[in-house]
């Protein structure tokens, strides 16, 4: 009996325990960002999770050995990343959201030629950011939709002089383009690059060819004065999402989780970042992903909220796991209790015997007295333990009462 209170209370003891445990999720990790503008809004994610939410989000560095965010993803390194939507497909990532748009600023000297996008990069030496960036790779694309080779421009990473063009691919932050734009000598010297007038989108021109050949793209105007004195007139330019993505095995009630605690934090998001986060909404099209759709992401969507077991599948699994193995254990201890109390009795039975085979014919009076004494010893070292638990009231006990009054009997 007091066997089986102590197996209850440590499986309540569990119980309580793992549903502590639920409630505390763990924090799920964020590869921290290689541009320094996507690590400041990084951060800041963080940060408004820790101030004002029971999630954590952790901000983890992107080891030496992964070549790309998208590999430690895939190595199972981190949880979360913030990527291009311009990246190439990769079947072991998912997308959580759309998190901001990321627009596309090419800026060219004035004296520059630009009566196209053609006639301005032919020949041009153009600062698009290293090998491998997202600015580089969004300009590669659209020289692959206009009448020149890649050869025809040249790429300076690091340029001494003023290049004839820079490709800056950020969010929308007048603060930080108008600090670039301030520095001196620069400001007056460049001017912004339109892909035409805003109205030209939708008329089947340039835009629209652009657009259709990388369905990843979507048109952006950047209106004029935004950054001081520039743009003079509305610039159309283009515009990729920065997306919110993570690998296969994140649970799919905390990727639900994650996008409703994102969307309820706007303010706090978007009191620091009101140019990113103003249109931040539960309303995204899917269809519009380089990447395959997270299920958590998919069912928030679809408005299905995680049951009761989806959202602690864990610790249901642990727990179920648990009671099984304390089952089990238990009923090892409780066989091997019982085979020691068994082993007990028939200790008590060889004793007896022993006592019985001793005494024969030719014994004496005394020696039958003795041998009488020594078996009323045996058994109330018997009850002695059976009161003590040392061994069970069952059948075999019932049995050696049984025999040891049979050979007193006999020796009287």
């Amino acid at each position: 009996m007091a066997f089986g209170k102590s197996c209850l209370v440590l499986v309540l003891a569990c119980v309580a325990l793992l549903g502590g445990c639920g409630e505390q999720r763990k924090a799920l990790r964020l590869l921290e960002p290689e541009q320094r503008f996507d690590r400041e809004i990084a951060a800041e994610l963080v940060e408004v999770f820790k101030n004002n939410s029971t999630y954590r989000i952790e901000l983890v560095p992107l080891p030496d050995r992964f070549e790309t965010a998208l590999d430690a993803l895939e190595d199972g390194y981190a949880d979360l990343a913030l990527v291009s939507n311009a990246q190439p497909y990769r079947e072991g990532i998912t997308t959580v959201m759309p998190f901001y748009p990321t627009v596309l600023h090419i800026l060219h000297l004035k004296d520059r030629p630009a009566d196209s996008v053609a006639s301005l990069l032919r020949g041009a030496t153009v600062n698009a950011g290293p090998v491998g960036s997202a600015s580089r790779q969004l300009l590669l694309g659209i020289i692959d939709t206009i009448d020149i080779e890649a050869s025809d421009v040249t790429f300076v990473d690091n340029p001494e002089t003023l290049p004839d063009v820079n490709v800056v691919y950020v969010p929308i932050s007048p603060e930080r383009l108008r600090a670039l734009l301030g520095q001196e000598g620069v400001a007056g010297k460049y001017e912004f690059l339109s892909f035409g007038s805003p109205k030209d989108v939708g008329s089947g021109g340039d835009i629209d060819r652009t657009l259709l050949l990388n369905p990843r793209v979507s048109s952006f105007i950047i209106p004029m004065g935004i950054y001081g004195d520039l743009p003079e007139e509305p610039v159309l330019t283009l515009a990729v999402d920065k997306l919110l993505v993570a690998r296969p095995g994140v649970d799919s009630a905390a990727v639900h989780d994650l996008i409703s605690e994102i969307l309820r934090l706007q303010p706090a998001l978007a009191a620091k970042y009101p140019y990113l986060f103003q249109d931040l909404s539960a309303e995204f099209d899917p269809s519009g992903s380089t990447f395959v759709l997270h299920p958590g992401a998919q069912a928030f969507i679809k408005r299905d909220e995680p049951t009761l077991y989806e959202r602690y599948s864990g610790v249901a699994e642990v727990l179920v796991t648990l009671v099984i193995g304390l089952i089990s254990g238990g009923y090892a201890v409780i066989q091997i209790y019982n085979r020691r109390r068994k082993n007990r009795i028939d200790g008590f039975y060889r004793d007896v015997m022993a006592i019985r085979d001793s005494i024969n014919e030719r014994s004496s009076a005394a020696e039958k007295a003795v041998a009488v004494e020594r078996v009323r010893d045996l058994q109330n070292k018997a009850f002695d333990m059976l009161m003590r638990e040392k061994l069970a009231a069952d059948e075999s006990f019932r049995i050696f009462v049984t025999l040891s009054n049979d050979i007193v009997a006999q020796l009287n």
